[in-house]
């Protein structure tokens, strides 16, 4: 039976000899054109299948761009499965033998292109290199895609409200030709967190709107979007007040001027983007 990997969160600066499976690492930025995604480990001796799957989200039912499905059931040398879900499982592609011994050392190279993933699996040879597998190289034929959580503007309830340590993460693509969009965190005061890349002026707006009247405009840090691109926001709650990262790296900070976090429990996305994955 095909598994979706729990969550458990992984900077992208951690290196770990043994990390505890199943095993969810976030994607910093996404997947674009050109980037890899590398995954070493052992198969166990007498394993019957494990697999790696890129996904869009870690919610049960999130979207499986790719699942790499190593399989032993029929023989030691086993033979790897490659599909993709969608609210349903697709057409399975397979290839025999598994370049994945069991009880060997492996590494899996997973490419992006823009028509397809390209996959190479290979023994570490440092180990055992008289008796694992051979260099394996497979070409997929499953298009790569985004997920697109539906039509903008987009608004979702934060279940529970906010609270120090939530994170709330945005993943998707600015407009070509954009000139604004706007990430809102609400109450029943109004908007206590309005956030606004403006291309039209080269800024970003940090606001709120509360009792009927727009507070003092923070202009501050610079303007890190670009038409066209590919971004993850991440949003984090914090005793102070909020700081926002995109792609990794903190780019803004906004002091609370709501201070009852748990009535903050609105999340709202519009304006010249597409969305292709929203966690709050």
């Amino acid at each position: 039976k095909n598994r979706i990997i729990q969550h458990t969160s992984l900077s992208p600066d951690t290196t770990s000899m043994f990390l505890k499976i199943p095993f969810t690492g976030s994607i910093v930025g996404g997947l674009q054109d050109g980037r890899s995604v590398v995954v070493t480990g052992r198969v166990l001796p007498g394993a019957q299948r494990f697999h790696v799957n890129l996904q869009c989200g870690s919610w049960p039912g999130a979207v499986i761009a790719l699942h790499c499905n190593p399989r032993y059931d029929s023989g030691p040398s086993g033979y790897v499965v490659a599909n993709a879900f969608q609210g349903s499982w697709g057409s399975e592609e397979r290839k025999a033998p598994s370049p994945f011994p069991q009880g060997c050392p492996f590494t899996l190279m997973i490419l992006v292109t823009p028509e397809s993933y390209k996959v190479r699996g290979a023994e570490s040879g440092l180990l055992q290199p008289k008796t694992c597998g051979a260099l394996f190289f497979w070409p997929l034929t499953l298009k790569t895609h985004q997920q697109h959580v539906t039509a903008v503007p987009y608004k979702t309830i934060i279940n529970g409200g906010l609270y120090s340590g939530k994170t709330i993460n945005i993943q998707g693509v600015v407009n070509p030709t954009a000139k604004r969009f706007s990430v809102n965190l609400q109450s029943r005061a109004g908007i206590v967190l309005h956030y606004n890349p403006r291309f039209d002026e080269n800024v970003v707006v940090r606001n709120s709107f509360l009792g009927g009247v727009w507070g003092p405009e923070e202009r501050g840090g610079g303007m890190p979007f670009h038409r066209g691109n590919a971004f993850t926001i991440t949003v984090i709650c914090n005793p102070q007040g909020y700081s926002v990262m995109l792609n990794g790296a903190q780019v803004h900070s906004f002091d609370h001027r709501h201070h009852n976090l748990q009535e903050i429990d609105v999340l709202e996305v519009s304006g010249d983007l597409s969305l292709t994955s929203v966690m709050a």
